[in-house]
């Protein structure tokens, strides 16, 4: 019997069972008023040594403590954490991104895109940099690179101290000849431009420049590149041995070279080199694991497919590979020098769980640690790896914190997110499954949550929730928090679906290198086959499939109601990308290349190109103010929706980004509740909601 057959059959009877438990009112899905069926799990902040992990616990009013914690027993005595700083960072008027030198003696920020340094004994301010203007950004990061290299977390920070304290590496932004965007804020009379420096697929990028500056003496070096050539840096990373290495990566994003760069000339040394003939991932903060000073760097790359550990000497030799198979969302947790082991997390034996797994740095010996069905999250490895902690779980098995011991044996449940009260709840069923893919070469997974008191010989609309983008999944064996709007359409008697399409992250690199001058295609293509298959089963309304996401999810809901438009019936795009050729270059040009590169690759994968077949049930959200995904997007699509006589429904929030926030998001709910409640569920929205 295969795994679709058999999951099909445990629903050919009602559940009579789930009828006689309580169901959650209006109020404690809406207003706050959640029951208590769940415990919070304890909070593991690391290790205080190889017999005591650190919990940070809260008293109830908001106060946080440190509790070093016997992983036997339980005991728990007051701990102070010596990597938590009393100080707090300075207060500097007009800084952004404040940085302690390590040794705690100077504070780095920008002011008005130049760098600054403040000895903080003396209080005296230096500007390292004086040439920032509304186009030259000195440590201030271009949007770019923002969104696309140094990620959201980096707060458009792009400078770097040195681990000794005596120098700080920052990136230099020109972005006089990048395209400007104008954003028009309609408020007041008469409303207002905000021009935003953005370079659309096939646009010419800001030039940046790597420097070194001395804080002993304030003087740069500049790294020997090029500013004028076509290119992207990577995170700059300073080694234990105060080396600084820079990724550099060509336009076409196919070929990196690692530099080892000469502080006193700025003169570069290749130590790592990797093509492709697809693309290499630029942003990947795990690329780099360095041991100690002399004792080389691992390097995590996905070049034979999957993505694997490398050990590689100071001077870019290889030493051996760690790892070997199909192992992917590889995140290394610790490295133990003395024993040459290192331990990490990674999905290898279900490619919707993650495991623990230790392996010996010559690559002989890897082992899995965790076991059973289910996915192993949060996991904090003892200094000697004597234990570790692990959050565990499934879709149908409630989050539990675990002790595990070297081995991998579950020694201790240190806690349990179940309570009693769970079991008078009439919680849905919520099940992994997989689809084959039109072409049989992948098993599709998808996690399926039936409504509460499912009944196989009814019929029930269909509700998709995906995002779609590369590497970038959504469906995972672990548990999916009960309550919520997903307990409320399971009581609605909707059944509520994700899925993954095969560039996702199930299937390594293989998968995603589908999509290569195609982007869309493929992911269309393996949601039709899900929603064909889901159409397929008896409990199925056919006429009520329906899809919604959000940004690349918004692209794939819009594509859905045109390319899709023989499968799909209704759907709720927020904030899509409509056509490539909008989108950013360093993103877009990563699978696609330019549109002069690759004109017939963003015709295919435009939406506009399929709006003949869109039949209608389309609803578009869009903030007018969106700086990522500009509403410009939805515009285009709205006029080419109204020269084909299209009917649709669409949704402006002034002044909201990408995404929608604050009042609107409760507008934003109600009016998607409203849509579901009139096309999928055939009723009028609950007076509750007004």
């Amino acid at each position: 019997m295969n795994k679709i057959a058999s999951i099909t059959l445990l629903f050919v009877l009602p559940l009579f069972a789930a009828a006689q438990k309580k169901t959650f009112t209006f109020n404690q899905i809406f207003r706050g008023e959640y029951p208590s069926i769940f415990k919070q799990l304890p909070e593991v902040d690391g290790w205080a040594d190889d017999d005591h992990y650190i919990e940070l616990r809260d008293d109830g009013r908001g106060n946080n403590s440190y509790l070093s914690v016997d992983a036997l027993t339980g005991k728990a005595v007051p701990h102070v954490n010596p990597d938590i700083k009393d100080e707090e960072a300075p207060q500097i008027e007009g800084a952004q991104n404040i940085t302690v030198s390590p040794d705690g003696k100077f504070a780095a920020y920008t002011r008005a895109n130049n760098l600054y340094i403040t000895e903080l004994a003396s209080n005296k301010e230096t500007a390292l940099t004086t040439d920032g203007s509304e186009t030259i950004l000195n440590g201030y990061a271009s949007w770019i690179y923002y969104e696309e290299i140094l990620g959201r977390s980096s707060h458009y920070k792009a400078f770097w101290w040195s681990p000794d304290s005596k120098s700080i590496a920052y990136m230099r932004f020109d972005e006089k000849d990048v395209p400007v965007f104008p954003i028009y804020f309609a408020d007041g009379q008469h409303g207002y431009l905000e021009t935003e420096r953005y370079p659309k697929a096939g646009d010419k990028n800001p030039e940046v420049k790597i420097a070194i500056v001395s804080i002993a003496d304030k003087n740069t070096v500049w790294m020997d590149f090029d500013e004028h050539r076509d290119q992207y840096f990577g995170t700059p990373q300073w080694s234990p041995a105060n080396n600084l290495l820079v990724q550099w990566m060509n336009r076409s994003q196919d070929s990196l070279i690692v530099y080892k760069m000469k502080k006193t000339d700025g003169s570069k040394t290749p130590v790592y080199t990797e093509h492709q003939p697809t693309w290499i991932s630029l942003d990947d903060d795990q690329r780099f694991k360095f041991l100690s000073a002399g004792k080389g760097v691992i390097i995590k790359s996905d070049k034979d497919g999957w993505e694997n550990l490398y050990l590689y000497d100071d001077n870019g030799k290889e030493i051996s590979k760690i790892t070997q198979g199909n192992f992917w969302g590889t995140e290394i947790l610790k490295t133990d020098e003395k024993n040459k082991l290192v331990y990490f997390i990674a999905r290898q034996t279900h490619s919707g769980r993650f495991d623990v797994f230790k392996a010996s740095f010559d690559g002989k010996k890897i082992i899995r640690l965790t076991n059973g069905n289910y996915c192993y999250d949060a996991v904090n490895v003892s200094p000697k790896g004597k234990y570790f902690t692990a959050i565990y779980s499934n879709v149908s098995t409630p989050p539990a914190l675990g002790l595990f011991d070297a081995k991998g044996k579950l020694v201790r449940e240190i806690g349990n997110s179940k309570t009693a009260e769970l079991d008078e709840y009439a919680l849905p069923v919520t099940k992994y499954v997989t689809v084959k893919s039109s072409d049989g070469n992948f098993d599709l997974p998808m996690i399926i949550t039936y409504p509460v008191n499912f009944d196989s010989t009814k019929k029930y609309p269909v509700w998709i929730s995906v995002y779609g983008g590369p590497n970038a999944g959504t469906v995972y064996d672990r548990w999916k928090a009960a309550g919520g709007l997903t307990q409320w359409w399971a009581q609605e008697g909707m059944i509520q679906v994700m899925m993954d399409n095969r560039s996702s992250g199930h299937f390594g690199k293989k998968g995603i290198n589908y999509i290569f001058k195609q982007m869309g295609k493929w992911e269309i293509e393996d949601y039709m086959t899900c929603a064909k298959w889901l159409k397929s089963q008896r409990w199925v309304d056919n006429n009520k499939v329906g899809i919604t996401g959000g940004s690349f999810g918004g692209y794939v809901t819009c594509m859905a109601l045109t390319y899709g438009a023989d499968v799909f019936t209704h759907g709720i795009s927020n904030y899509p990308v409509t056509d490539w050729q909008l989108y950013d270059t360093h993103y877009t040009e990563r699978f696609m290349r330019t549109p002069r590169e690759n004109p017939e690759g963003y015709e295919s994968t435009s939406v506009l190109t399929y709006v003949k077949k869109y039949r209608g049930g389309l609803r578009l959200v869009h903030g007018s103010t969106d700086d990522n995904v500009h509403m410009q997007n939805s515009i285009q699509l709205v006029d080419a929706l109204q020269d084909a006589d299209k009917s649709f429904e669409l949704m402006i929030y002034p002044n909201q980004r990408h995404g929608i926030g604050s009042s609107k998001a409760r507008h934003n709910l109600k009016e998607t509740c409203r849509f579901i409640y009139r096309y999928m569920l055939g009723k009028e929205l609950p007076k509750e909601f007004n």
